[in-house]
């Protein structure tokens, strides 16, 4: 999925870094389904007004779910973080508040670390956040695998979702 739209409200070094990792995470299904602890959800990975379940997207839709979707956890997550973030630090945490939510990812103690300038540390929480519905899921194991391959500069190798 190309960027453009979502540039304007995030830089197109964070944008270029996170949409993939969010579309190969997220995965796009254009039809309203419920998530794997049952939160209706659309697109990729959208999950606030109009995520409609069986509900058919289209393609222009999906784009502006997600682009919608950056532009609003990007603002809530500037909202929190006071350091500068180096854009591969950024990403990853803009796909990390995407995923547990602005709220949760503002109150962790990996933003702490982050607005301490200590982003190895910041990182390095990231591989806590597995468990969704009181369980750890392989899914979210291999996420934060990835969000800390990309927080800390290393190579993201996407590989099969799951």
């Amino acid at each position: 999925m190309s960027t453009p739209r979502i540039i304007a409200t995030v830089s197109a070094a964070v944008a270029a870094a996170a949409v993939p990792l969010l579309v190969h995470f997220e995965g796009e299904i254009r039809t309203g389904y419920r998530d794997p602890i049952g939160i209706v959800t659309s697109c990729i990975g959208h999950t606030g007004a109009g995520a409609e379940l069986g509900r058919t997207y289209t393609a222009a839709e999906c784009r502006q779910q997600l682009a919608d979707d950056l532009a609003e956890h990007e603002a809530g997550l500037l909202a929190c973080v006071h350091a500068d973030m180096p854009d591969n630090v950024h990403a990853a945490f803009l796909s990390f508040a995407f995923n547990v939510g602005v709220e949760k990812a503002c109150n962790s103690t990996a933003i702490r670390y982050v607005n301490a300038g200590q982003y190895l540390a910041a990182c390095a929480e990231l591989s806590k956040w597995v468990n969704a519905g009181g369980k750890p899921l392989p899914g979210l194991v291999k996420r934060r695998a990835a969000e800390r391959a990309l927080c800390e500069g290393r190579p993201l190798a996407l590989g099969a979702q799951g």
